[in-house]
């Protein structure tokens, strides 16, 4: 999350209340599901887990807009995608370790 944070700051003044907000939001999401449903049911953990994973593909697109639209650089996009993938196999894991 404090990479994406990092990065927008440079993002145009005129993207403040779009992709900057839409990043940083879609980056929180994925933390704050994940501890929101870890105090709870399996079945609310496993919920919370999918909108994790959906937040994970959020960031993957947003990353791909602002790649486009050259506000970040190619090993920005690499790093971002990256952590993603892994993350995203690790929720698909975390996911269906769950009874």
């Amino acid at each position: 999350m404090d990479f994406i944070y990092e990065i927008s700051k440079k993002f145009p003044k005129r993207e403040i209340f779009s992709l900057t907000d839409r990043f940083r939001r879609a980056a929180a999401s994925i933390c704050l599901n994940i501890a929101e449903g870890s105090g709870g049911s399996k079945a609310e953990f496993k919920h919370f887990l999918k909108i994790a994973k959906r937040s994970t593909r959020e960031r993957v697109a947003i990353t791909e807009i602002t790649f486009r639209q050259k506000y970040i650089t190619q090993d920005q996009r690499k790093k971002s995608r990256r952590f993603c993938s892994e993350l995203s196999k690790m929720l698909n894991g975390l996911i269906r370790s769950i009874k």
